[in-house]
């Protein structure tokens, strides 16, 4: 659980209050405000969103891409640690013939 000063919020509440920031023409700090959250993390959704629907700033990866890339840097690190494994490995039957 994070700090008691974190709420969770469900995924519906975050649509939800993106899609009242594009339909009313408030800003992010207004919207924030009649819904009583953060206008911080407002904003943070409503950039995830713009991001996710191919909107974001230039460079910003989607949560997919996010997802995509966390899984890539999990499986490098895993190979690393691999071919670590085998270098000792094969060291020590070079080592072993060599008697």
């Amino acid at each position: 659980m994070g700090s008691k000063y974190t709420k969770r919020y469900t995924e519906e509440f975050k649509r939800d209050a993106i899609a009242l920031v594009d339909s009313s023409g408030k800003t992010v700090t207004a919207v924030a405000r009649e819904l009583g959250i953060s206008s911080q993390s407002l904003r943070g959704w409503y950039r995830r969103a713009k991001a996710d629907r191919g909107e974001g700033e230039s460079g910003e990866l989607t949560s997919a891409e996010r997802e995509e890339l966390k899984r890539l840097r999990r499986e490098v690190r895993e190979q690393q640690q691999t071919i670590e494994i085998l270098k000792k490995a094969t060291a020590f039957f070079v080592k072993e013939n060599d008697r």
